[in-house]
């Protein structure tokens, strides 16, 4: 399976200003520092990439540059953000046409790794600062919190237009759960040097099935109160609240 980039608006900020003009020019300038910032971090490496040579290779001024990013950290934010919105794109179809909760979940993570594919070489790169729990660059950081917000969001549409059966208490965690399980493939992704990444995909085919099965089995009267408790600790563990009782 081999991915393919395209072209997207971004959804981030500039960092520098608090207005800027959202003309078609302020975007595809926009766009051409992230596009030139994603090529250097994987020729030159995060760390050898500085603010000034993004904006020598992308013909723009290094003042310009900072007008509409703040920091290299703000760049890979908008990288995030890009993903999302690929990720997005790439998963309507099978939402629109699947209603099983398995076949759903599948199509998700197969549609995100076909638009991360291009993006393998970077990721191996860069992982070692996103793994650093104090850094802004790490997917569980406050910075990280409207990408992380809306990959949620796409695992919330997994749930709700599926037709599984989910216990309500699961039902209201099984989203963030999800995005958890999302994390885990992605590291494992990282590390994948299987052609395509192809162990990554073998990967979720197989996860998946056994996720649907623990869904499914998790209204069995039998484990039901061992799934609410498992969710519970979860939620606890997060510092999340818990979620309002559904009505009576």
């Amino acid at each position: 399976m081999r991915g393919k980039a395209a072209t997207v608006t971004l959804v981030s900020q500039p960092a520098a200003a608090d207005e800027a003009p959202r003309s078609a020019k302020g975007e595809q300038t926009r766009a051409l520092i992230v596009e030139t910032a994603l090529r250097l971090f994987r020729e030159r490496g995060y760390e050898a990439t500085t603010m000034r040579s993004i904006a020598q290779e992308a013909g723009v001024s290094v003042g310009n540059a900072y007008y509409y990013f703040a920091s290299k950290e703000h760049l890979v934010q908008a990288y995030y953000d890009r993903m999302q919105e690929l990720h997005f794109a790439a998963s309507r179809d099978v939402l629109a046409r699947e209603t099983d909760f398995a076949a759903r979940l599948r199509g998700v993570m197969f549609a995100w790794a076909e638009t991360a594919l291009p993006y393998h070489a970077f990721a191996g790169k860069f992982f070692k600062h996103a793994a650093e729990p104090s850094s802004p660059l790490s997917p569980f950081s406050a910075e990280s919190a409207p990408a992380r917000a809306a990959s949620t969001d796409i695992f919330r549409e997994v749930v709700e237009g599926s037709d599984a059966k989910v216990d309500a208490q699961l039902r209201a965690d099984l989203p963030d759960l999800l995005w958890l399980y999302h994390m885990g493939v992605v590291l494992f992704w990282v590390h994948d040097q299987s052609p395509d990444a192809s162990r990554t995909l073998l990967m979720i085919d197989r996860t998946v099935a056994l996720i649907a099965r623990l869904v499914r089995l998790s209204r069995l009267p039998v484990l039901r109160s061992t799934a609410r408790e498992m969710v519970a600790l979860g939620r606890d563990l997060a510092g999340r609240p818990p979620p309002p009782p559904p009505p009576s």
